[in-house]
């Protein structure tokens, strides 16, 4: 089981005369907010730029609930006091986190979570791409429109 997990992860590779079918499997969500579950997460390193100091980062995967099928979302948290809005939301929606508490963050409780994010489309070279808008707070989740994309509820 686990060497299924890890084939779906990291994908097969193949050889020079394999044969190949499957499509693109893109799904461009329609602006919303919608329920997630963390699948994954990497402790990564960020060098640093013109406006932000090095420091680590958290590559999270999303796997979002869409009536046209899961779609995946990747994101990235800086561990940085510019950014710790951005970790306090994420920690919000995860239920780790409550406004106005503080929190020490739980890595190692973040795969496997649940929470509700707000998701909007961003334009790069031409193409349109899903990303985080904003993560929200368990407690100003709306749970009515994230059962509405759960699987088999349509």
């Amino acid at each position: 089981m686990a060497n299924e997990n890890n084939v779906n992860v990291m994908g097969e590779a193949f050889d020079w005369d394999s044969e190949i079918s499957r499509e693109s499997e893109f799904v461009l969500l329609p602006d919303g907010e919608y329920e997630f579950t963390v699948t994954n997460m990497e402790r990564q390193r960020f060098d640093g730029s013109d406006k932000m100091a090095p420091c680590p980062m958290a590559k999270v995967t999303l796997e979002v609930l869409s009536r046209d099928g899961n779609v995946t979302i990747s994101d990235r948290l800086l561990l940085n006091s510019k950014l710790e809005w951005k970790l306090s939301a994420f920690f919000g929606s995860i239920g780790q986190k409550k406004h106005g508490d503080k929190l020490k963050m739980n890595w190692g409780a973040v795969v496997g979570s649940t929470g509700h994010a707000k998701i909007g489309t961003r334009e790069y070279n031409g193409k349109k791409y899903n990303e985080i808008r904003a993560y929200v707070y368990a407690e100003d989740a709306v749970p009515a429109k994230a059962a509405e994309y759960k699987k088999g509820s349509f």
